[in-house]
């Protein structure tokens, strides 16, 4: 261009040379101008073109990842959790019947006591003296009725002699009747000799009971839980029988005692399997069954309870009265049963129906979709649900939920 414009300049040959017309020279304002619009207009591309980006970023739908788990054969076992407390099947309580100072202790905690074994003994020497005194009043009695008798034979005698003689006026009247009238009171004399021993009979017998209950002895074959006594102390039985030993029968066998609600106390059967653990043995389970479902309520603070009661074989004494035990009630069991998670029967992709329990249904993934498969649900025991039909097999993968994919990092602008 700048060759042309020289061309174009040379004088032709033998005219003068004219020189060229010069461009006027541009304003520096206007230079200033022009670089400013350039830059905010390249400005202004790059925030319409982010804006454009991250509005596009913000409208784009994410990727939908799925949550599955496989369907698969194992039991589903619907259970009702409570817990419980580990005791005796029978324990008895061994009192005392009378009042005294302990003289003797023969038990202890633990000890194996038979049946009539003495475990303690009352001082008897009060009760010793009042049989001794009952003893006594009865000999007098005796002694006494054998005297009468020896009367009622004489007046007897008398009565009838005087009875034959007033035939022959021998004697008079009055005489006759005055015999006949000693004879009767001395036949209710000895009757009421009879009746004295008798009576004296039956104190020394009370007294004989009394003394015989200063001996505490177990009533049953078992093991002594619990001594609440100690010699030298005083035992009131006035108004309530004092508590002296706490007997377990047979420690090698246990039942627990456990509170159910009274929602799920309606599924509970007799007979139905129990497993249990207790914290002194956190990795064993204890197995027993429901023996006894007692009608009598618990109300505590508004909550009603029924106790069910449990009972385990104890061979190894592993268990100890008083243990808490956390209780698991097996109320309904299928074995190898075809499964899938309870999640999955709640599950629905956005825009599909949801299952119930008219109609109830799963969505397996296949080739990366979710497709519906319609099954018929049987036990459910809140982690599994049985199925019991549809086309449905062990191994599919059956959606539980879903998750958005994490989104694509933006662009530096």
């Amino acid at each position: 261009m700048e060759a042309a414009m020289t061309e174009l300049a040379s004088p032709a040959p033998g005219k003068p040379a004219v020189p060229p017309a010069q461009a006027p020279a541009a304003a520096p304002g206007t230079l200033r101008r022009r670089r400013r619009f350039i830059v905010l207009g390249g400005l202004a591309l790059a925030i319409a073109g982010a804006g454009l980006l991250a509005w596009k970023l913000s409208h784009a739908t994410p990727a939908v990842g799925y949550v599955t788990s496989a369907a698969s054969i194992g039991p589903v076992t619907r259970i009702v959790s409570t817990t419980g407390t580990v005791n005796p099947e029978l324990t008895i309580i061994v009192g005392s019947y009378v009042s005294g100072v302990i003289k003797d202790v023969y038990c202890d905690y633990n000890t194996e006591v038979k049946t009539g074994q003495v475990c303690a003994k009352i001082d008897p020497r009060p009760y010793q003296t009042a049989v001794d005194q009952a003893r006594a009043n009865l000999a007098v009695g005796r002694a006494q009725l054998q005297k009468d008798q020896a009367a009622l034979a004489y007046a007897k005698i008398s009565n009838e002699r005087n009875a034959m003689l007033v035939k022959s006026n021998a004697v008079s009247q009055d005489a006759a009747d005055n015999a006949k009238s000693a004879y009767d009171q001395a036949q209710a004399q000895v009757s009421f000799d009879q009746a004295t021993i008798d009576q004296r009979q039956a104190q020394l017998d009370a007294a004989q009971v009394n003394l015989d209950y200063t001996d505490i002895v177990s009533p049953v074959d078992g093991t002594v839980v619990s001594r609440n006594i100690t010699i030298g102390q005083t035992v009131a039985a006035s108004f309530q029988t004092p508590t002296l030993f706490l007997i377990a029968s047979d420690l090698t066998k246990m039942q627990v005692d456990t509170n159910v609600s009274e929602g799920d106390i309606g599924g509970i059967k007799l007979d139905d399997p129990v497993q249990f653990s207790v914290d002194a043995f956190p990795n064993r389970v204890f197995e027993g069954k429901v023996t006894q479902i007692r009608q009598s309520p618990q109300t505590v603070q508004n909550v009603v309870t029924y106790d069910v009661v449990v009972s385990v074989a104890n061979r190894d004494l592993a268990l100890k009265p008083g243990m808490t035990a956390a209780v698991r009630v097996i109320t309904e069991q299928h074995k190898d049963v075809l499964r899938v998670p309870s999640q999955a029967l709640r599950y629905a992709p956005a825009g599909a129906a949801r299952a119930d329990a008219v109609h109830p249904r799963v969505f397996v993934l296949r080739d990366s979709r979710p497709v519906a498969v319609d099954v018929a649900a049987g036990l459910n025991d809140d982690d599994f649900v049985e199925v019991t039909s549809g086309q449905l097999k062990a191994g599919d993968q059956v959606i539980t939920s879903e998750r958005a994919a994490a989104a694509a990092t933006p662009p530096r602008l």
